[in-house]
C-alpha cells in the first residue's frame, strides 16, 4: 500500500530524478533515489534531496509538520528572529549554506552585506549575518533597526527580494504575502500554484559570484528553471539580542 500527501509534497517541490537500482518494500519494488520505505509498507517520495516523512497513513514533510501519537499537525510558528540555511543532502556543495542578503535580494552562500550609517556607529549590530522575522498576515521582513523595516517579498517572477530601507517600492506584479515560517521546520511560500524554492546556480548571463539564485518556482516559471534544484530552507533562531543590522543593502 502506497501513500503520500500531494499538498506537502507540492509544498516542499519535487526534485530532478535518475532511476536507481531497485529495493523491495513489502510487496512493491521502488527506487530508493526517488522513494523512502517506512514500516517496510509505506513509500513516501524524496523531494529536495530527502524523504518525506511518515505519519499514520501520510507522508508529510518535517519543515512544516510534526507527527505525535500519530497525528499529523503544523510545526509551531517562529515567533522570534531567524536565519535560514539551505538543505538538500543531494546538493553538497549548497547543503547547509547560509541564505544571504545582498544587492536587495536573497541569495544561497556568499556574503551579507549591510549599512550602518555614521550618526548611528557604534551602535549598530555587526551586520553580518542575514536574518528574518516573520509578520502577520503572512508577510516577512529583513531584523532590521532602520525606521520603516525592510520588507520580504517575491518579485513577478518570484525571485525573492527585500525593500530598500526608507522606500515601500516593490515592483507591480511582486508578493509580499504567504510565507510561513515554524520552528525547528523550514520558510514556506505558501502562495498559490507554489512549488517549493528552487536554488539556480551563477550562469555566464548573470552576476559573478559564488552566489545561488533563490526562486520560488511555480506553474508559469518552472520551464525557465528547469536547470535548477529544489531545495528546503530550514529556520534557525537567530542567536544574537534585538536586531542584526541597521539595514540590509
Amino acid at each position: 500500500m502506497t501513500r503520500f500527501s500531494l499538498t506537502a509534497a507540492v509544498l516542499i517541490g519535487l526534485g530532478h530524478r535518475v532511476l536507481g537500482a531497485l529495493e523491495q518494500c513489502g510487496p512493491a519494488q521502488y527506487d530508493p533515489t526517488n522513494y523512502v520505505c517506512w514500516e517496510n509498507q509505506f513509500l513516501c517520495p524524496v523531494t529536495a534531496g530527502e524523504g518525506l516523512s511518515y505519519c499514520n497513513g501520510a507522508c508529510y514533510s518535517k519543515f512544516m509538520y510534526t507527527c505525535n501519537n500519530n497525528i499529523l499537525s503544523l510545526l509551531p510558528p517562529a515567533e522570534s528572529a531567524f536565519t535560514l540555511t539551505v538543505s538538500n543532502p543531494a546538493l553538497p556543495q549548497l547543503d547547509g549554506k547560509p541564505v544571504t542578503a545582498q544587492g536587495l535580494r536573497l541569495w544561497l552562500g556568499g556574503e551579507t552585506k549591510s549599512y550602518c550609517p555614521s550618526v548611528v556607529d557604534p551602535n549598530c549590530p555587526p551586520g553580518n549575518v542575514t536574518s528574518i522575522v516573520a509578520g502577520g498576515f503572512g508577510g516577512a521582513g529583513m531584523n532590521t533597526m532602520v525606521p520603516g523595516g525592510q520588507q520580504v517579498y517575491l518579485t513577478p517572477d518570484w525571485n525573492v527580494g527585500y525593500t530598500q530601507a526608507h522606500s515601500a517600492y516593490m515592483p507591480f506584479g511582486s508578493t509580499s504575502t504567504g510565507f510561513a515560517a515554524y520552528q525547528g521546520g523550514g520558510f514556506i511560500n505558501l502562495n498559490g500554484n507554489g512549488w517549493g524554492w528552487v536554488a539556480c546556480p551563477p550562469r555566464a548571463s548573470g552576476p559573478a559570484g559564488p552566489e545561488w539564485t533563490l526562486y520560488g518556482r511555480n506553474s508559469t516559471n518552472a520551464e525557465s528553471l528547469n536547470y535548477c534544484t529544489p531545495i528546503n530552507l530550514k529556520v534557525t533562531p537567530y542567536p544574537g539580542q534585538g536586531a542584526a543590522a541597521w539595514q540590509y543593502t
